[in-house]
C-alpha cells in the first residue's frame, strides 16, 4: 500500500505533529485484524453442496444432459474436491469480506486495534498521551485509539470524525495523503491539550509507520 516515499512522507508528518505536542501518535498498518477460518470452511461447504446438488440433479437428468456417475466413490471425490477447492478460494478477501458480517469485522477490528495499543507500548507514555491510528486492510476499515488522558479532554466523536475522514481519503485513492492530513489532526488537538514543554519532550515512540503481521 505504501512506498518508501509514502513512509518518509508519513515519518515526516509525525515528527512535525509531535514537536508540537507531548502526545506520541503510532500509526499502523495490518494485513487483516482476524484469520477468519470459519469463512474458509463455510465457502467449502457452499461448493461442496453445490457439487451435490448438481450430482443428484445430473441422476435424475437435467434439460438435454445426463450423467451417471457409476462408481459412488466418484461423487465422494468429487464433492471432497469442491470442498477443498471452496476452502481454498474462501482465504480470499474478497470472500471473506463476502461471507463475514460487517459486525464481526468492525469488532475484529477494534480488539486489534486494543492488542496493538499495548503491543506498539503506547499505554506506557509518560503522560497517557499516546494515540494510535490503525489501518486494517482486509476489513477496509480504520481504527484509531487515544489513552485515557487525551479522551477525558476531546469532544465525543472526534475520533469518528477522524476515521471518516481517513476512510473517504482511502477510498478515493489518496492513502498516504489522508493518513498524513489525520496525522497532522491528531498533533493539533494534543497540542491544544498536551503542549510541548521547553526541554522537555522526549520522543518516545517510534515514528514509523509500523507494518504489522
Amino acid at each position: 500500500m505504501f512506498s518508501k516515499n509514502d513512509l518518509d512522507s508519513i515519518r515526516a508528518s509525525v515528527e512535525a505533529a509531535e514537536r508540537r505536542t507531548r502526545g506520541e501518535i503510532v500509526p499502523m498498518v495490518v494485513p487483516a485484524s482476524a484469520l477468519y477460518r470459519d469463512a474458509s470452511h463455510l465457502a467449502g461447504l457452499i461448493m461442496a453442496l453445490l457439487a451435490l446438488a448438481l450430482l443428484v440433479a445430473s441422476d435424475y437428468g437435467w434439460g438435454s444432459w445426463h450423467w451417471s456417475g457409476g462408481h459412488p466413490g466418484w461423487s465422494v471425490i468429487i464433492v471432497l474436491a469442491a470442498y477443498v477447492l471452496g476452502s481454498l478460494a474462501g482465504r480470499s478477501p474478497s470472500v471473506i469480506r463476502l461471507l463475514t458480517s460487517q459486525d464481526r469485522m468492525k469488532r475484529k477490528v477494534e480488539l486489534r486495534a486494543q492488542r496493538a495499543f499495548y503491543e506498539q507500548g503506547l499505554h506506557k507514555t509518560r503522560e497517557g498521551t499516546g494515540i494510535l491510528i490503525l489501518l486494517s486492510t482486509l476489513e477496509r476499515r480504520v481504527q484509531i485509539l487515544a489513552d485515557r488522558s487525551i479522551d477525558e479532554r476531546v469532544p465525543s466523536g472526534t475520533w469518528d470524525a477522524l476515521v471518516d475522514d481517513l476512510v473517504r481519503g482511502i477510498q478515493a485513492g489518496r492513502e498516504t495523503e489522508t493518513v498524513c492530513r489525520v496525522i497532522a489532526k491528531c498533533g493539533d488537538l494534543l497540542a491544544v491539550h498536551f503542549p510541548a514543554r521547553e526541554g522537555d519532550n522526549p520522543n518516545e515512540l517510534s515514528d514509523d509507520l509500523i507494518r504489522g503481521a
